[in-house]
């Protein structure tokens, strides 16, 4: 079997090879069809992920809110909600259905209605995680803080928080991962990420294991990126001889 990598160098329409792999002159090759394939698959990764860390550590603080069992409850709710339901179905749901119901949603952009279904997808198990890590905290932190004075929303905001989110660094930085992985469904409502790009122009060019080795080359390259970033945060970030109790004890 010859590859012939010289493929990403053809005009995407011509399928002529040009002086450079480049287009020029409003000429598109494919690999500038990848590269910005590419590009759409950060963009949807990296907003997504934003809204997965507000909403997520929003609702995993109010699931532990002391006193507050319906505001624990609507959390739990949520995550059983959007954890249960597959990634794939609600995107469906948000791009076919919600658009019928709320007609204001029509003019929504199929880009950010992805965003929002794997954003808050996401949201759920991160809201998990948050939880988790403030369980996790010694007893004694917050009864500290309410020693001090401190309002419900000043030991979350000062004491509690800062150190949780320091904790679910490392789960964080999975969910980093698969929140790039999951984008690739975003080529179910046409969004021109890679996925899609690996799919049309394997059937333009009959080229399919040189795209697809391309493609998962660039998925590759920037989980390893994000491995390494979340590593270097997870360095500067780590309270040194901290240990999680498990939420059991009082230190």
């Amino acid at each position: 079997m010859s590859w012939d990598w010289q493929v990403f160098c053809e005009d995407t329409l011509t399928r002529e090879a040009g002086s450079s792999c480049f287009g020029q002159g409003g000429d598109i090759t494919y690999l500038d069809w990848l590269l910005s394939a590419w590009g759409w698959t950060v963009s949807v990764s990296l907003l997504a992920l934003l809204l997965a860390l507000v909403v997520g550590a929003l609702v995993g603080t109010l699931r532990t809110l002391p006193g507050s069992p319906w505001v624990v409850r609507l959390g739990n709710a949520w995550v059983e909600l959007f954890r249960n339901i597959p990634l794939l179905v609600q995107i469906f749901l948000w791009y076919h259905v919600l658009p019928t119901l709320f007609p204001a949603l029509q003019a929504v952009p199929g880009f950010v209605l992805v965003v929002l279904a794997l954003g808050l997808f996401t949201s759920a198990r991160i809201a998990e995680q948050v939880r988790s890590g403030i369980q996790a905290l010694p007893r004694g932190q917050r009864y500290a803080a309410m020693a001090l004075g401190m309002t419900t929303a000043q030991s979350y905001r000062y004491v509690l928080l800062p150190m949780a989110l320091r904790i679910v660094i490392p789960p964080l930085t999975s969910e980093t991962m698969n929140i790039f992985k999951n984008s690739s469904v975003a080529f179910a409502v046409s969004v021109a990420e890679l996925t899609m790009f690996a799919m049309q122009a394997q059937e333009e060019t009959a080229r399919g294991v040189e795209v697809y080795l391309a493609v998962t080359g660039l998925y590759v390259v920037s989980a390893f990126a994000i491995n390494r970033v979340m590593a270097f945060v997870e360095r500067r970030a780590r309270v040194p001889g901290f240990i999680a109790s498990g939420g059991t004890g009082g230190h």
